[in-house]
């Protein structure tokens, strides 16, 4: 199915091929792998974004270029790109500085083969002991009319379309937080708004789970507790809510962490039963609060785990230790009460300055700003050997 950037990509492919645009595109798997993944361009800053495959993908068709290679044929006899500065140059391209070898190592090859598995090409080939990367020259090229059409720099044409859209898209999220910044001094109601918008079931997971945060985070200062080591020591504490660090971060389940109660929190966008146990058996089904990006009522997604935990353990004293490992649950509909409450007591600012805060680290905004559309030269001695590790 298309979508609105799906123009776009074969409005690059008319600009550079002239009038075989759409049959390029309708015979091409690869511009059709990259069609599906940037399908979040014109849907703004809130829609999921995903960098890390077509990243993989960029860096390896613009070693391909910079060669030469669309106007030869021997890249056969090409000995490969080096791993390091491959990574490298994913982490200097807008909203990359944080990416993993993984896109490199597999992801991009399974979730093509995913999409297109009666296809037993791969776009990505790699020699895993030399550490050498090449791009799939087969799915660079496509026949049309007995006239062969090389891909290669079309490509990066589109992938630099849909970061330069989704880099302007995303600064307006900044600006408009800021602008809500400071009508929420005067007029709370409008930022309310905004910051409700971000707690919908479309959202990207990564605003929901910053919203989410910022939100909590402004709710449960706001309570009291009295704790001590002894009855005579026993004083007055705010609970105070800590994010453990950026989104889809390998964390083994917690996403937040309460003092001085000591309580965890994993947010979540899935209601896959199986997901939940494994988050609870990471930490040794230590008590656990999820917030999940869902409409359903409380109750309803209770059952729904504990329908699915009977189903897959079958055991009663499993399931019920299973379900008493859930400590609390946060839906849409409650953090959206939570978010009201708080605008009524007039927090909305101190929730925007947390939105801004952790959408710029999360980001990565200085980087994003600073970075240019191609990527910047390599250098030969950098070593990133520590974070190349191979799968």
């Amino acid at each position: 199915m298309s979508h609105s950037f799906t123009l776009k990509i074969i409005e690059e492919v008319e600009r550079e091929f002239g009038g075989f645009g759409k049959t390029i595109f309708e015979l091409s798997p690869l511009l059709q792998y990259i069609d599906k993944k940037t399908r979040s361009a014109n849907r703004g800053s809130k829609a999921r974004s995903s960098f890390a495959n077509l990243y993989a993908l960029y860096v390896l068709i613009k070693d391909y270029a910079e060669k030469g290679y669309p106007e030869r044929e021997d890249y056969s006899e090409y000995e490969g790109s080096d791993f390091t500065p491959l990574l490298r140059r994913m982490r200097e391209l807008p909203f990359g500085s944080r990416l993993q070898n993984h896109a490199l190592n597999n992801r991009a090859n399974d979730e093509f083969h995913k999409y297109f598995p009666e296809d037993d090409r791969r776009p990505i080939l790699r020699d895993v002991s030399a550490r050498k990367y090449w791009i799939n020259e087969s799915l660079l090229t496509v026949s049309v009319e007995k006239c062969k059409y090389n891909l290669a720099r079309v490509v990066l044409q589109v992938i630099d379309l849909y970061v330069g859209t989704k880099r302007e898209s995303f600064f307006r999220f900044i600006e408009d937080c800021k602008r809500l910044q400071e009508i929420s001094k005067k007029e709370s109601d409008e930022a309310a708004r905004f910051i409700r918008s971000l707690l919908s079931p479309e959202r990207d997971a990564r605003l929901f789970e910053i919203a989410s945060y910022a939100v909590l985070k402004a709710h449960f200062s706001t309570e009291i507790i009295f704790i001590g080591r002894t009855r005579d020591t026993i004083e007055e504490e705010t609970l105070k809510l800590f994010k453990t660090g950026r989104t889809n971060a390998n964390d083994g389940g917690i996403d937040f962490v309460m003092r001085p109660l000591g309580k965890f929190f994993q947010v979540t966008e899935t209601l896959d039963v199986k997901k939940y146990f494994l988050d609870i058996d990471k930490i040794e089904r230590y008590p656990i609060s999820f917030v999940i990006k869902t409409a359903l009522g409380i109750d309803e997604i209770r059952s729904h785990l504990e329908d699915g935990a009977k189903e897959q353990y079958g055991v009663r004293d499993i399931v019920r230790r299973y379900m008493a490992a859930i400590e609390d649950i946060f839906n849409i509909p409650r953090l959206i009460a939570i978010l009201d409450s708080l605008a009524r007591q007039g927090c909305i600012t101190e929730v925007l300055d947390e939105i801004i805060r952790w959408s710029n680290v999360e980001f990565d905004v200085e980087n994003v700003r600073g970075s240019s559309r191609n990527v910047v030269d390599e250098d030969e001695d950098a070593d990133l050997s520590d974070t190349g590790r191979f799968d």
